[in-house]
């Protein structure tokens, strides 16, 4: 009987130091290095530059030291300066009886006045490395407009100048670079693995502070707050939102997880104040990857689109039900409802029409629009997807390629429009009757460019003219800028009486 129970001690003893074995070499061993940043092939890195001693899971005990060890050496501190700026004003409300005869030389300001200096501003922020030669991620809004840039290392507070290498303000990304080698920098970790009720830590700098580290958990996933203008492209909203203590400072720093890995770049707070109120919100890392690369790559980012127009939940629940069904669109479907698909478009090319209920992209469920456009954001034109849609009730899966913002699957460079940093677009005719008009473009939105920088001009504005050039269309605007960069916009505001003038020079160093 001795024997059978020192035999199966032995055996149980045996058995558990298999497991243990099995244990450590799966979970406990460092991380093996690596050439590039979690399967990208632009941002060289080394895993082996820190390395934590324990990989925690998140369901793990609570202890937030080895991740708070790993990854605040990676984050940064970031400092601008924008230089005082001459801004043009709305020059004039109505035309003196001077200026209609003798032109616009005469009648008090005219076109030539109505400028103002706006004075130098000094802002802060955070930023997150990325790769050990100097590659950082920040909020656009940290670095827009900056005419220098300074970043201040964790570790031994040594200071560098920076450059930007591009910037998003679709997703409210940039990409900044210091001369810099052996740094430490923060592991992509896996966004589409975060968990409703997650513990994460936010990390930067928040009130002008050094290092500081706020626990709390993911409160929900894909979140849209409409604080993002996209300028021509459309604006990307699927923020990760936490309770973790947010302020301003914080923008453009680091979200991990216990495991001490980048889930997302933080950028915005929901506040009545201005100041934390309760609740963060972040860019999920797997779209802060995408941009990074496409600005590495390209110098811009190159967005795809699936061309459909959409109603979110809430424009959904506005509609009565006589309205539902005159559309043929059920109250309770569960995705994305179509409104309404562009000529030529991949969802065109997919069968999609409107009243049609996307349901998935790639086989990744689209309950709501920041979901779906998340999932698309992702791609970039010319790559290959699956859409997953009801149609009169039925399911039907397409394959389709997706477009740029010009309708083909050509690399979308940078243009003069684009500077502007604007929502465009061609006056229909019924608005262009309704003005009296034959024509003009129409500044939808304004976002991070020229004319935010340059101007006090609001949205809803009207070009009839650039310079001494008559606009139509976006494309007329184009080649006039083109053609002279520095000129004034003439143009209306629907609502209001007169002409207003801008001037703007699209050949002047501004943030992109």
């Amino acid at each position: 009987m001795k024997l059978r129970q020192i035999a199966a001690t032995i055996l149980i003893s045996a058995a558990t130091a298999l497991a243990s074995v099995f244990v450590y070499s799966k979970y406990m061993q460092p991380r093996v290095a690596g050439k590039y940043q979690n399967g990208s092939q632009a941002v060289p890195v080394n895993y082996t530059s820190y390395m934590p001693g324990t990989k925690v899971s998140a369901g793990g005990p609570v202890d937030f030291t080895e991740a708070a060890h790993v990854a605040v050496p990676g984050v940064v501190h970031i400092k601008t300066k924008t230089n005082p700026r001459q801004i043009s004003s709305n020059l004039q409300r109505s035309r003196s009886i001077l200026q209609d005869l003798f032109g616009d030389d005469y009648g008090g300001d005219g076109e030539n006045g109505g400028r103002y200096y706006t004075p130098g501003q000094m802002a802060s922020g955070s930023g997150v490395i990325i790769s050990d030669d100097g590659y950082i991620v920040t909020n656009n809004h940290v670095v827009d407009g900056a005419d220098e840039i300074t970043v201040t290392l964790n570790d031994n507070y040594k200071t560098y100048k920076a450059k930007v290498i591009g910037t998003d303000a679709g997703t409210d990304l940039a990409l900044i670079k210091i001369d810099a080698e052996h740094l430490p920098y923060v592991l992509y970790g896996n966004s589409d693995d975060v968990q409703v009720g997650q513990w994460v830590l936010a990390i930067g700098y928040p009130l002008n502070l050094e290092t500081t580290v706020t626990a709390g958990i993911v409160s929900a996933k894909a979140r849209s707050i409409g604080i993002n203008r996209a300028g021509r492209n459309s604006a990307i909203e699927s923020f990760i939102q936490t309770d973790a203590a947010v302020n301003q400072g914080n923008s453009g720093g680091a979200l991990i997880n216990t495991n001490g890995e980048l889930v997302g770049i933080n950028s915005a707070i929901a506040s009545p104040t201005g100041s934390y109120a309760g609740y963060s919100y972040a860019i999920p890392v797997n779209l802060v990857k995408k941009v990074v690369n496409d600005l590495l790559k390209y110098g811009n980012v190159q967005r795809a689109y699936l061309g459909v127009n959409y109603l979110d939940p809430t424009r959904l629940a506005m509609l009565s039900d006589d309205q539902l069904a005159s559309a043929g669109i059920s109250r309770n479907a569960d995705g994305v409802v179509v409104a309404g698909v562009l000529a030529n478009s991949a969802a065109a090319t997919a069968g999609i029409q409107k009243g049609d209920v996307i349901t998935k992209i790639n086989g990744v469920a689209t309950p709501s629009s920041p979901v779906m456009t998340e999932q698309i954001a992702r791609f970039k034109p010319g790559d290959k997807i699956s859409i997953t849609y009801l149609h009169s009730g039925k399911e039907v899966t397409r394959n389709v390629q997706l477009k740029n913002i010009n309708g083909n699957t050509d690399v979308v460079k940078i243009t003069v429009l684009d500077k502007l940093g604007a929502d465009l677009r061609t006056l229909d005719r019924k608005d262009a009757a309704s003005l009296g008009v034959t024509g003009g473009v129409l500044v939808n939105g304004i976002g991070s460019g020229i004319l935010q920088q340059q101007t006090n001009m609001k949205e809803g504005f009207v070009i009839l003219k650039a310079g001494n050039t008559n606009v139509n269309t976006v494309d007329d605007l184009q080649h006039a800028l083109e053609k002279s960069p520095s000129l004034k916009l003439q143009g209306v505001y629907p609502d209001a009486d007169g002409v207003y003038y801008y001037n703007i020079n699209a050949g002047s160093g501004v943030a992109l």
